[in-house]
């Protein structure tokens, strides 16, 4: 995660001067965040490390009309949320839906826990990772695109609001209805 978002907004600013430099350095600042909110929106590796290249695409076509009215963040973030959104209604319309945690044999993936010694509570631990994902891809896209900012990237209320353009009392709406879900989906993990 970057240590200044001011030095996003004028590595930006060299970018819309054409600066290839200042545009590898924004990439690199910034592509694991976007490769796992992409990723944890699509549930697939290889459409999260698409959609991810054609977010920095977007950057830089985009860089000429960048204006620095918001943090560099909430603005790369509605970018991803645009992009993912799109190739969500793509998929739903050819009906695959790649939101299982899963290998390419479609067996569930193994979520190793090295932190924990014992085997049958690892197998739990895994077996609740995957319970977690499956029902997060369940949940509506604003919810979980709300989600997801909020617990493993941390925004605030305020940002989320920004990146979805809807209000902070929406996102804790939308907050509150997703954890509702996951609640009663999660009841026989809890």
């Amino acid at each position: 995660m970057p240590d200044d978002p001011n030095e996003d907004v004028v590595l930006m600013l060299k970018v819309k001067l054409g600066d290839e430099q200042a545009f590898e350095e924004l990439i690199a600042r910034h592509q694991a965040r976007i490769l796992g909110t992409v990723a944890k929106m699509l549930g697939n590796a290889t459409d999260a490390e698409d959609i991810s290249q054609q977010v920095f695409v977007r950057v830089w076509q985009s860089a000429s009309r960048y204006q620095p009215t918001a943090k560099f963040t909430t603005w790369l973030l509605t970018i991803t949320r645009n992009l993912v959104f799109n190739e969500m209604r793509r998929l739903r319309r050819a009906k695959f839906v790649p939101m299982d945690v899963e290998t390419e044999d479609h067996a569930p993936r193994d979520i190793a826990d090295e932190t924990t010694p014992d085997a049958s509570q690892a197998a739990a631990t895994a077996d609740l990772q995957v319970a977690i994902s499956r029902a997060i891809a369940t949940l509506p896209e604003q919810q979980r695109l709300a989600l997801i900012l909020r617990r493993y990237e941390e925004l605030s209320y305020e940002e989320i609001a920004a990146v979805l353009k809807t209000s902070v009392p929406s996102v804790k709406s939308l907050l509150f209805r997703a954890r509702t879900m996951l609640k009663d989906q999660l009841h026989g993990y809890l």
